[in-house]
């Protein structure tokens, strides 16, 4: 099967908020995001947290409330993972009982956030500002899904014999790899890629292409897992890719 680059969307690509004081630069949307994806984007200006295996982009919540103290625990947060802020039977914000008020509060580790509905009447708190709260509007402020489990893989370019190691989603089909590997090899669609001789399906990710994960049996053994990292070859056949 010829490999293809993915068909982007006119969507496909973040556009910067017109509101935004320092827009960030734009970025490529996926299915499945790294950790170490999520952690680049740790500031006011570009800010994306992780809960419950989805990537938020608070940049724009930021942006429209810049003004607020409560914007500071999730910029404390940005780039990071948050499911620990939320109960993971009604994905809402944790609470407790205050034993000095006796009354139900949320947990904040870092303070009060935005849209935090206050365990007592408050004056400053405007719920007519926001309809949905930001951890609840998918719509607004979801780009993808966290990936369950990172992976490595190398890439052995036949023609040239050189080797690139990359990190991918394990979910991600190798068309989507490929589109990852574009960065190192802007040709690499002109390729046909095989593991062990065999063409792979461009539409399946790794471990249903017979690529599975053994990163647990090689723990198991003691070795390395960066000392074993499944190959796959990329054989030169035409550059379609050249205008």
């Amino acid at each position: 099967m010829r490999a293809r680059v993915p068909t982007p969307r006119s969507s496909q690509l973040s556009k910067p908020q017109s509101e935004a004081k320092h827009p960030p630069r734009p970025y490529k949307l996926r299915r499945f995001y790294l950790p170490s994806e999520v952690a680049v984007h740790s500031t006011k200006d570009d800010c994306w947290v992780s809960f419950f295996n989805q990537v938020f982009d608070l940049t724009r919540l930021l942006q429209e409330n810049y003004t607020s103290d409560l914007c500071d625990p999730i910029v404390l947060s940005a780039g990071k993972d948050i499911t620990h802020w939320f109960d993971p039977q009604t994905r809402e914000p944790k609470t407790f009982v205050d034993p000095a008020k006796n009354i139900t509060t949320v947990y904040s580790p870092l303070g009060p956030y935005l849209h935090l509905t206050p365990p007592e009447p408050d004056s400053a708190f405007n719920q007519i500002l926001f309809t949905i709260p930001w951890w609840k509007d998918a719509q607004k402020y979801c780009i993808g899904s966290l990936t369950i489990k990172p992976r490595k893989i190398r890439l052995i370019n036949m023609l040239t014999k050189h080797e690139d190691v990359l990190e991918v989603a394990s979910e991600e089909t190798i068309n989507e790899i490929l589109d990852r590997y574009i960065e190192q090899n802007s040709h690499s669609s002109s390729y046909t890629w095989k593991r062990l001789g065999r063409e792979l399906n461009m539409d399946k990710n790794l471990a249903q292409n017979d690529i599975p994960d053994e990163t647990q049996e090689l723990l198991e053994l003691g070795i390395d897992v960066d000392d074993y990292i499944p190959a796959i070859h990329l054989y030169f056949d035409d550059d379609l890719t050249i205008a």
